[in-house]
């Protein structure tokens, strides 16, 4: 059994992540963590866990925890990760990382957007990101995993296919991301409260999301060229799942069917992305691990369709697949009914 740790256990991606190591074979949850005062017993902050886990969530020290846990989720906020996880990985602990201390390569691009000097600059642009779909040869027994985004792994899983074959334009590409109100976390926000986001659909950070430059890293890559989006995110009243509707210019007289035969093959034995003939909606993928993804072409553009639960393939349940191959394990393993 792998002894585990999760730190930032009050969040609702980490109620997630509880859930489904509950139910994985080859793990045992030893230690989590909070930064509230006292040790609330878990159940008291996810009551959903009642009679399911008995432990405490204590503020621990690093040498505590890499004393209790052979991998460590990291659920904290960014800034806050890269402040324990050198001290992880010097202990002897495997990281995956759900914050977004390590996602991206340039420490100046980290300041430009996060607004914070990167501490340990050293590993940006060395440390695997996680996206199992695209980069699984990666994953397997490293150190560290940044775990990718919730709207930067939908958009990207939807537009990875047509921007590697070369068959999209890889600028003017339009992305009209949809999200629950989970998504914007579960500490207290004006904008976030019953009376403000419902009966209402916003959009927020135009132009300035701090997930762009992520897409557009990770999608240069993928391509070979540089790709650039322009990326809108809305909040919708809901509790949680995202919807990418992306507009695409095509390259070539592609027909739609030939779009979609595309994106099958390019995800041909990947068990968590699903391409499909219908539109896809957010319950389609309430509570699982599966991205839905879909194409239009109208005219000379291609419309895009992508669609996942943000809590669990936008954060925990792609934080155990990284985990199951770093750790050797079938990627499926505890993902699946």
């Amino acid at each position: 059994m792998v002894k585990v740790a999760i730190l930032g256990a009050t969040g609702y991606a980490a109620l997630e992540l509880i859930k489904i190591l509950l139910a994985h074979p080859e793990v045992e949850i030893t230690a989590l963590t909070t930064r509230q005062e006292g040790s609330p017993h878990v159940q008291t902050i996810h009551p959903s866990l009642h009679g399911r886990l008995d432990l405490t969530c204590d503020n621990l020290t690093t040498d505590e925890i890499c004393q209790k846990a052979d991998v460590v989720f990291c659920a904290l906020p960014h800034k806050a990760s890269m402040e324990v996880i050198p001290q992880l990985l010097a202990g002897g602990c495997k990281v995956v990382d759900l914050s977004a201390d390590y996602r991206l390569n340039d420490p100046g691009v980290y300041e430009q957007w996060y607004g914070e000097v990167h501490t340990d600059p050293t590993r940006l642009g060395n440390t695997v990101y996680g996206l199992p779909e695209i980069w699984s040869d990666r994953i397997p027994g490293s150190e560290l995993v940044a775990n990718p985004g919730c709207y930067t792994s939908t958009s990207i899983l939807g537009l990875a296919p047509l921007i590697a074959g070369g068959h999209i334009e890889p600028t003017g590409i339009f992305i009209d991301a949809k999200s629950g109100i989970s998504g914007a976390g579960r500490g207290p926000k004006l904008t976030t409260l019953y009376p403000e986001c419902n009966e209402s659909v916003a959009a927020y950070s135009v132009g300035r999301h701090r997930h762009t430059p992520e897409i557009n890293q990770i999608l240069s890559e993928v391509g070979g060229c540089q790709v650039e989006v322009v990326f809108t995110p809305h909040l919708m009243p809901m509790d949680r799942g995202i919807l990418c509707s992306m507009y695409t210019k095509l390259k070539s007289a592609i027909t739609e069917d030939e779009l979609l035969d595309v994106m099958r093959k390019y995800y041909s034995g990947k068990p968590f992305v699903r391409i499909v003939e219908h539109l896809p909606a957010t319950k389609d993928v309430t509570g699982s691990n599966f991205c839905d993804i879909t194409v239009r072409r109208v005219g000379d553009n291609a419309i895009i369709f992508s669609c996942t639960d943000n809590l669990i393939k936008g954060a925990a349940g792609v934080a155990v697949q990284n985990f199951n191959l770093v750790c050797g394990f079938e990627e499926t393993m505890g993902l699946l009914p």
